[in-house]
């Protein structure tokens, strides 16, 4: 047993091993943290994500569906840690420090800080509802999060411990998460490489943690894994095997991280498991009308929620996230605060999540696989079609939802954008185009499907939602094709 008196001769590797901390995850088994991780870890800021759900209403669809962002957090991190390192082992040329190393575990660990009550819900669905003008994305929050957590529990002494620079590495770590932080500049290309954080030759580190060129990171890599686990479904990705034959090369003056060409089927695997967890379970029709129904009532209960900071102030459930201190406090907990009050200002909203707990849902009416190009046509003529409806049935009886599913470009195939090199010539990147690959591929890379919910649940308003043109006509093209 090393002493207090022992440890102080030891080497910084040494000393790293000694404060670490051991974790035993059920995705990746035991994974040993970086004792700066923890001490990231143990902040109210992060510990603030054991209480925001990883697939927002899927719980109450899927019962294994319990996870949290804390646990996905820390296996990002972790993940990021490996990658790193194969890549330190596989080229040392590329000259990865040990700092280099940190400061991506770091970005992998805080990059979903700035998640809200039951995760995407919250920016993609009731502040857009809310806030329709306002632009906003979670991970602008994880970055002020970030400056948060470091300055609240005054970390810059332990991240200088760590030889951390707190200008170039704190910018570093934020550029992970969320891109150059001039955005603008960086559309407009007014420089040649917009991270300020590190230079053109360290690229490749920007492809760990949110690979903005093709979407292959360490994030998914995770919460593939870990969701497939939590869901009951079997995940066809190995990314253990991407680490193993990543390699950095060079491309057009860039260094892009590349893996095995004899691997290209595994990369098809993982986009084809992105699109069937979204088919599957994040966008399955009953999660969709319970996240729906948790949306509508933050919506009723918005300016009735009051969330304070220190110094008196106080913010509603839609501007909480315009202040860290605030935001701290939201969790999926406000569902609970809604659910049990006993106030008349969130009767509504309190009604709504009654209807969930008692499984009283809003109605699925019918979905349509469409063209995007005929959307605003089918629009059209449901709201056309409402006006004859019987029963005072009104628009804001319905939700119209239209989902897109795809492999994460778009319509494009998005491993155009991912290079490959050989087991000849590992040092040349080239594209490997889909019909050298296989001929079982897909060759149609997106889908968009209308849904169509009814929030009143008697058979009389039913029977005289289910009589609108626009349903009758998608069923009766059903029967022609049965």
């Amino acid at each position: 047993m090393t002493t207090p008196s022992e440890s102080s001769k030891l080497s910084e590797e040494e000393k790293t091993i000694f404060q670490s901390k051991v974790f035993n995850d059920p995705i990746h088994g035991h994974l040993e943290l970086h004792p700066l991780l923890i001490k990231i870890i143990d902040t109210p800021q992060f510990q603030r994500l054991r209480f925001i759900k990883q697939l927002g209403g899927a719980y109450f669809v899927y019962p294994g569906a319990s996870h949290n962002r804390f646990e996905h957090s820390i296996g990002v991190a972790h993940l990021a840690g490996e990658l790193a390192r194969a890549l330190r082992t596989r080229q040392p040329e590329l000259e990865i420090t040990v700092e280099d190393i940190l400061c991506v575990q770091i970005a992998g660990l805080c990059h979903d800080l700035g998640h809200g009550p039951f995760s995407h819900l919250y920016d993609g669905m009731f502040i857009k509802k809310q806030c329709p003008e306002l632009d906003w994305k979670h991970e602008e929050a994880s970055i002020e999060m970030f400056d948060y957590l470091v300055k609240d529990n005054k970390l810059e002494e332990e991240m200088k411990h760590w030889k951390l620079d707190l200008t170039k590495d704190l910018v570093f770590i934020k550029e992970m998460i969320n891109g150059p932080l001039d955005a603008k500049a960086a559309e407009k290309k007014e420089t040649p490489w917009p991270y300020k954080g590190r230079g053109q030759e360290k690229s490749f580190l920007y492809e760990i943690v949110s690979n903005k060129r093709n979407g292959i990171d360490v994030d998914k890599f995770d919460y593939f894994a870990r969701d497939c686990h939590h869901l009951g479904m079997k995940n066809n990705f190995d990314y253990r095997r991407f680490i193993h034959f990543a390699r950095v090369c060079e491309v057009k003056g860039e260094k892009q991280i590349c893996v095995r060409d004899k691997e290209a089927v595994n990369i098809y695997d993982m986009f084809h498991t992105r699109y069937s967890l979204h088919k599957r379970a994040y966008q399955h029709k009953v999660n969709k009308i319970i996240e729906t129904m948790i949306t509508d009532a933050f919506v009723k209960a918005d300016c009735h929620i009051r969330i304070e900071r220190s110094g008196g102030k106080k913010y509603t459930l839609s501007k909480a996230m315009e202040d860290m201190v605030a935001y701290t406090k939201l969790t999926d907990h406000v569902f609970e605060e809604i659910l049990f009050s006993s106030s008349t200002d969130l009767s509504e909203a309190r009604e709504i999540l009654k209807r969930i707990i008692s499984r009283d849902l809003y109605r699925f009416l019918g979905e349509k696989l469409v063209n995007r190009s005929d959307l605003e046509a089918v629009k059209e003529a449901w709201e056309a079609g409402l006006a004859k409806l019987t029963e005072g049935l009104q628009s804001e009886d319905f939700e119209f939802s239209v989902i897109t599913l795809d492999y994460g470009n778009k319509d494009k195939n998005p491993v155009d954008k991912v290079r490959f090199y050989s087991k000849e010539n590992p040092d040349k990147a080239v594209k490997l185009p889909r019909e050298r690959v296989s001929q079982l591929l897909p060759e149609n890379f997106s889908e968009t499907r209308v849904r169509i919910f009814c929030k009143r649940t008697d058979e009389t308003s039913l029977n005289a939602a289910r009589d609108h043109p626009l349903l009758k006509q998608w069923e009766n093209e059903k029967d022609r094709d049965d």
